[in-house]
Order: structure tokens, then sequence, then C-alpha cells
């Protein structure tokens, strides 16, 4: 039996990993293409503790299992911060294992809200196992508080609109 994977802060060691899960990531759920500069202006500055934070399950000289990206922002109504999921994936080899990931990354992402005493927006925007991802979130944090909805889009779907 092999022991669970620690959950931890990634450093700006850990770039090049995360940012081959965050495409990984986009290749799966996105639905406008993904722009790798872009996607480096969100993490890294996370890598840094700078307005955010990366939680990465990885064991010592392995690729990640998964990871999430919560950065700290406004809502547009407000100047009062809150931390914002940007993304919880789970490498594709590593979600029919046993070790509860996904549910381990959104406790982590609560730590971190308590931790910083401000609220977290996290939700699921996918069209894939969208049910259970939404059945996980619901078991942590009861009934949801609203939806989300894609017109002339679905996740994923970007690959063909880029084509």
């Amino acid at each position: 039996m092999s022991e669970e994977s620690p959950i931890r802060v990634a450093t700006p060691d850990d770039v090049d990993d995360i940012m081959e899960l965050a495409l990984s990531a986009c290749d799966e759920n996105g639905f406008v293409q993904p722009r790798p500069e872009k996607l480096l202006q969100e993490i890294w500055p996370a890598l840094n503790l700078d307005k955010g934070v990366v939680g990465v399950i990885k064991k010592e000289g392995y690729k990640p299992e998964g990871a999430v990206l919560l950065r700290v922002g406004t809502m547009w109504y407000s100047d009062k911060e809150v931390l914002e999921e940007k993304a919880i994936f789970i490498h594709p080899d590593y979600r029919h294992a046993k070790g509860g990931r996904a549910r381990r990354l959104v406790e982590f992402s609560k730590q971190v809200s308590d931790e910083l005493g401000i609220p977290l927006i996290i939700g699921v925007l996918s069209n894939q196992r969208t049910e259970a991802k939404v059945r996980l979130y619901e078991r942590q944090f009861g009934k949801p508080t609203g939806a989300f909805f894609l017109y002339n889009a679905r996740t994923g779907g970007w690959h063909e609109a880029a084509e």
C-alpha cells in the first residue's frame, strides 16, 4: 500500500510542473483558447505568494498529481478581498486512485480562506463528470450558491473553435 502524497504550498521551483498541469487543465476544461503567457501571469505571482498561492499534491522526485490555483482579488462591486479558486485539476493518472485528491485540494482552499480571514469563491465549470464534481463540492460546502452556464461554447471545446 503506497503512502498518501503530501499537499504543500508550491514554490517558484515548481513553475514548469504547475504550467504543465495548467495547460492540461485548459485542454480538458477550457472553452476558449489558452495563452501560456496569460496562465503564467496568474501562476507566477501565486508561486511567490503574491496575492495568491498554489497548493500542489506531489511526492518528491515525481510529477504533481494535482494542484489548486488560488488568487486574492475583489468582486466587481466591492473593494473587499476574496479568495478566488481559479482551478483545481487532478492529473488523469490519479483520478481513480485512492486518496481523495480533489477533496484534499478543496480542504486546502478552505484552510487558506480561514487563515487569510476572507471568503472563498469556488466552483465547477466543466462538462466532464460535472455531477460528481458538484456532489464533492456539496459535501464540502453545502448547497450551491448559484450555477454557471455557457452559451455557444462547451468546456474542452476550444480545440474545435481554433481549427
